[in-house]
């Protein structure tokens, strides 16, 4: 019997998973690489986080979206489940927005990391 769990996100760009769990300093391999969990059962997952305990976290692909992998009874990660994912999608929202106007012609002109968690960013783009 399977011990994993899987974790619906709403994290669809790969690569701006990737710049936020980096963003994060959490050290990551890119897959497909098993993610391993309880009695030597494995997925697989495009991104996975070796635990030093055995039992990894990934983020694999169900065909809509990356969920997160992992057998949450061997979670050895220095945040909660919840506050990691919190985390990774604020993260993953901001790099999203950053490459979407960058692509658009705009600049970040401010970006203020606020006490209560919040990030404001400003873009702007010169129109001559």
């Amino acid at each position: 019997m399977s011990h994993f769990s899987s974790i619906k996100t709403q994290i669809r760009d790969l690569n701006a998973l990737k710049k936020a769990l980096s963003d994060m300093q959490v050290d990551w391999k890119a897959g497909p690489h098993p993610v391993r969990g309880y009695k030597g059962d494995t997925r697989d997952a495009e991104v996975v986080i070796e635990q030093d305990n055995g039992y990894d976290v990934g983020f694999g692909w169900n065909g809509q979206e990356y969920e997160l992998v992992a057998d949450l009874q061997y979670w050895k990660q220095p945040l909660t489940v919840n506050r990691f994912l919190s985390q990774v999608t604020q993260k993953y929202a901001i790099n999203t927005v950053l490459d979407t106007t960058a692509d658009q012609g705009f600049q970040v002109s401010e970006q203020v990391n606020n006490q209560d968690g919040s990030v404001r960013l400003v873009v702007q783009r010169w129109n001559g």
